[in-house]
Formats: structure tokens, sequence, C-alpha cells
């Protein structure tokens, strides 16, 4: 899992771009937003279903909760954004592959009807 995981050097970049916790007495205390980042990364990077979360990142509908949350409020762009604003761009390498596919898949016939 740790492939899936933020370095510290990541973390300490992001850590204040997080929305602070509310500490009134009231309710649980909130679980961590370092893990729950890193579920949400697992989640990204793995193509997994939310279900199939390891359970070493808490609930996942912890997890979605969280991260529908800071998607809605612009959170998880920020950190995009900071993670990617020294992003190494010269050796930029995009995939254009081209595959035909026969004419028989579009659904049509081979007279084009």
């Amino acid at each position: 899992m740790k492939r899936y995981e933020l370095t510290k050097g990541q973390w300490e970049r992001i850590k204040e771009l997080l929305p602070s916790e509310r500490t009134g007495n009231r309710g649980r205390p909130r679980k961590d937003d370092r893990n729950m980042l890193n579920g949400m990364l697992w989640i990204v990077r793995s193509g997994a279903q939310w279900r199939e979360m390891p359970e070493a990142y808490g609930p996942w509908q912890s997890v979605y909760a969280r991260f529908a949350k800071w998607r809605d409020d612009g959170t998880l762009e920020t950190i995009f954004r900071a993670l990617s604003a020294d992003a190494d761009m010269e050796n930029l390498s995009l995939d254009s592959t081209c595959i035909k596919v026969h004419e028989s898949a579009n659904g049509g016939g081979k007279n084009g009807r």
C-alpha cells in the first residue's frame, strides 16, 4: 500500500491546505486527514471500487464522505495544483495510439446501412 501513499515531503506541502478541524466538544474526533487522503489516492491509483479499499484507511464510507466534501468545496483541486506546480514537463510523454474498429463493430453493415 505504501506506493499509493503521499511521501512525507508531499504531506508537508499540502497539510496547511486542508480545511481545519472544528474544535467543538460534540461528536467524535475527526479521522486523520493524511490517512483519509491516502485512502483516496489508493482508490484513484488502483482503479478499485470504494468497497474494496483496504481497512487500513478506515471505513470506505468515511473516506468517500471526506472525498465528496473536499471535491465539492475545491480542496482536492487546490491540493492537485500545489503538488503539480513544480512538475517536470520537459519529458512529458502522451500516448496517441489509434485503433481501427472493424466495420461490423459500429452497428452498420458493410454497405454503410
